[in-house]
């Protein structure tokens, strides 16, 4: 039988205290078959994310492990932080590696999404491929107003109300979205200043719903630990709008504002071949394709 792999790629609402993140990674880690490749804690936006990936079985106990020892641990009712976030455990995104499909994602997503009510009692919202209406494919809809909204919308608004479970938030642990999505890249852009206004009209200008680049979401946030403004953002489709499109496209427009780009980083994991587009386009190599890294060409003739 082919091998079978599935990424998860959980966030928590807790980016401060490592202890409670390191509580949260052993979890994941014990489960046998399940990889751990990366974790990343930021404490302005107050957020830590996992990377695992395992076949789609073992990767769904590890998510259900994780979101009960956040659920443990985090009290949304004493969180502050950057970021947005509904829940403990924010949100949950399985995401198609090897040897299944999208669609088989959104199964093992629904399959997911009950158990955390049904074992943990925290409802759940389901979005990307997974959203069962239309208007909840977008995880910034889900989001709107945060857990303290949520917390008074959930049982009065009909359309706030969750896809699976009682509608009321968990009282410390909100509310999870779980879902099934393509690869996505957690790519941030500090600016030269601690103007967060600057940073928000950049991000309203590059983002999708907002006329701008395709498969770009992104909101301006201040890093209080560094006295900086950073254009936060998820790139849904880096072959459509590749990493060094929208750093050009920020960087043009911070100068409008006579601000400087001092850095960016990326949150997570990003494939080999998005390096490569960026490499290809500020090194203005001519010609350039993947058959000129070292390595690609090594993997090629061992046959990986």
């Amino acid at each position: 039988m082919p091998r079978q792999l599935v990424e998860c790629v959980p966030n928590f609402s807790e980016g401060r205290d490592i202890a409670k993140i390191d509580a949260i990674a052993r979890s994941v880690a014990a489960v046998p078959e399940v990889a751990l490749l990366d974790r990343e804690s930021d404490a302005d936006h107050n957020r830590s994310v996992l990377t695992f990936v395992g076949p789609p079985d073992a990767v769904a106990e590890a998510a259900l492990r994780a979101v009960e020892t956040a659920a443990a641990l985090i009290d949304l009712t004493r969180h502050q932080g950057g970021h947005p976030r509904i829940g403990a455990t924010d949100v949950v995104p399985f995401i198609p590696i090897e040897g299944v499909t999208l669609a088989d994602c959104v199964s093992l997503a629904e399959r997911v999404g009950h158990q955390i009510w049904n074992r943990l009692r925290i409802p759940v919202y389901f979005y990307e491929a997974a959203a069962k209406r239309p208007e909840r494919v977008n995880l910034e809809n889900i989001r709107r107003g945060q857990f303290e909204a949520l917390l008074a919308e959930m049982p009065a608004l009909l359309e706030r109300r969750p896809d699976v479970g009682e509608a009321a938030c968990h009282p410390t642990a909100g509310a999870v979205v779980v879902g099934a999505r393509k690869f996505l890249i957690a790519y941030n852009i500090n600016l030269g200043t601690a103007d967060v206004a600057i940073a928000k009209r950049i991000a309203k200008t590059i983002r999708f719903s907002s006329g701008g680049f395709p498969c770009v979401k992104a909101m301006g946030v201040p890093l209080a630990s560094r006295n900086l403004a950073q254009v936060s953002m998820n790139l849904t489709d880096f072959e459509q709008t590749p990493m060094h499109v929208v750093f050009e496209a920020v960087r043009q427009e911070a100068e409008r504002y006579g601000v400087e780009v001092v850095g960016s980083e990326i949150v997570g994991l990003v494939p080999k071949k998005a390096l490569e587009m960026a490499a290809g386009h500020f090194l203005r190599i001519e010609n350039f394709k993947p058959e000129l890294v070292l390595e690609n060409r090594m993997a090629e003739a061992a046959g990986a």
